[in-house]
């Protein structure tokens, strides 16, 4: 096994934080990983892919295993739907490029979205009106104790808003190496119910759109409001939004009756966390190279050369001003390695 030594995490984390590597090993197989995992030389083992949800606040002084199994391929065909296979190293948009390709639906509300497949049920990735969980199967993980496979089933997950398993009861005790998804192959379900995709369909003059325009309208919502981290760090939304009981919400609405909020179920209620950042002044703020993004509040950036520490400075100041102003506490998205 090709074991590096003092390899620089800059290229492997989205916000373009510069911390080492003290053993670094590319993973391209099951096989490998296994071995690796058994490694009693590097008694300590740090477990990276995609890397765009994180924040590195130190060097990482332990063997760091970057995932880069590949492969996409279909499991199950019916003739409706399909269910695909597809290896953690894989790019998540490029995932969705691919079905796309070959007309799968269920996909395209969560085109861009940074990252690797292996991560996306770490996060129960979401956006515009779809979560990961609504077309999720099944994933395997390597135990990292006896290196054995584990097929997790939906249920076993416990999705919630940006939650599962893996943030909390197993969270570092699996390494993810694939994931299940359940497509359509025809009549497929169209989610254009966030206003911001019908806004996009209608501004081209398309009423009846297809999957691929689906795509390409989140894609153009996405680039227009959240920045690319090959031009400037971020981990996309930093922070979650709140969900807050009515009570909460019905003392925040009487405070703040403009404010924008989503109803969860007639009990708990959605505020956007980059609204009430926006009003705590942060907008497009700048703190060395630490910052905020211009034109969406819930995403900090790296404007260069700034360090997890001064990213996580910032986020403190941020979830504290919200708390004073509003008295809604607001938590990181992002996994912050300390």
């Amino acid at each position: 096994m090709n074991i590096q030594e003092n390899i620089s995490l800059k290229s492997y984390n989205t916000f373009g934080i510069e911390a080492k590597a003290k053993f670094f090993l590319e993973v391209n197989s099951l096989l490998q990983l296994q071995k690796a995992l058994q490694l009693s030389a590097y008694p300590e083992k740090f477990v990276i892919s995609g890397g765009s949800n994180m924040l590195l606040t130190k060097d990482i002084d332990a063997l760091v295993l970057h995932i880069n199994l590949k492969g996409i391929s279909v499991f199950e065909e019916e003739q409706e739907a399909v269910v695909i296979k597809v290896m953690a190293g894989e790019n998540w948009h490029q995932l969705v490029l691919w079905s796309l390709e070959q007309d799968y639906g269920g996909l395209e509300n969560l085109s861009l979205i940074p990252g690797n497949t292996g991560t996306a049920p770490i996060q129960n990735i979401g956006a515009y009106g779809t979560e990961l969980k609504d077309i999720f199967v099944s994933c395997e993980a390597m135990d990292i104790r006896t290196q054995e496979l584990k097929e997790f089933k939906k249920e076993d997950c416990k999705f919630g808003y940006r939650e599962s398993i893996f943030k909390k009861e197993v969270k570092g005790q699996f390494i993810i190496t694939s994931v299940k998804l359940k497509l359509t192959k025809s009549n497929h379900k169209l989610n254009t119910l966030y206003g911001a995709i019908e806004d996009e369909l209608s501004k081209h003059n398309i009423i009846h759109p297809t999957i691929k325009d689906i795509s390409n309208a989140v894609v153009a919502i996405r680039k227009s409001k959240l920045p690319d981290p090959q031009e400037i760090g971020n981990s996309g939304s930093f922070f979650k939004n709140p969900v807050v009981s009515k009570k909460t919400f019905e003392a925040f609405s009487k405070k703040n009756p403009d404010a924008p909020f989503y109803a969860v179920d007639n009990k708990t209620f959605k505020i956007p966390a980059g609204w009430l950042i926006e009003q705590c002044g942060f907008k497009g703020k700048r703190f060395g190279d630490a910052g905020v993004h211009e034109k969406q509040a819930l995403v900090l950036v790296n404007h260069g050369n700034a360090t997890g520490e001064e990213i996580l400075d910032l986020a403190y100041e941020i979830k504290k001003a919200v708390l004073d102003k509003f008295n809604i506490s607001i938590v990181p998205e992002v996994n912050i390695i300390k």
